[in-house]
């Protein structure tokens, strides 16, 4: 699905009132998660500042026992520390790599700032090898963007 009919959806999400956050957020897992064929597993991650521990908060796709990052440790526990976008186009490459499923080939995390803090992140899993391009870098830039307007 292209990216400008997924922006649409995300807005669509993201105006639900009624919904909470933590119900938008679960859409908006689902619906990145269905619609592009190398999105296999797409998570948001919390900060706890003060125990500098990340949380997942919501996903779609399988199950994790990836509940609780420490800040350093793994790709998401990096972008809690570094405030960058992180492509591993090759996890098995990374030293510092949390295998959270054996099928897992690929991981892009962008970090979600609110009011210039690095707040929380969306974390995206590939069966698929190098998958990610700068489009999907934007893109999910976008949607953080557009998730910290409800937060």
């Amino acid at each position: 699905m292209p990216y400008k009919i997924l922006q649409q959806k995300v807005s669509g999400i993201i105006s639900q009132k009624s919904l909470t956050v933590g119900n938008r957020l679960t859409q908006i897992c689902e619906l990145l998660q269905s619609s592009l064929d190398f999105y296999d597993w797409v998570g948001f991650y919390f900060a706890n500042h003060e125990q500098k521990t990340l949380h997942l908060k919501a996903y779609a796709g399988e199950e994790t026992d990836h509940t609780v990052i420490p800040f350093g440790k793994g790709i998401c526990g990096q972008v809690a520390v570094s405030n960058q976008n992180f492509v591993a186009e090759d996890v098995q490459a990374q030293n510092n790599y949390i295998a959270c499923n054996i099928n897992v080939k690929a991981e892009i995390v962008i970090p979600l700032f609110k009011d210039g803090k690095n707040i929380g992140q969306i974390d995206i899993d590939s069966n698929t090898s190098n998958p990610f391009t700068k489009k999907d870098e934007r893109f999910l830039e976008w949607v953080n963007e557009q998730i910290s307007l409800i937060l």
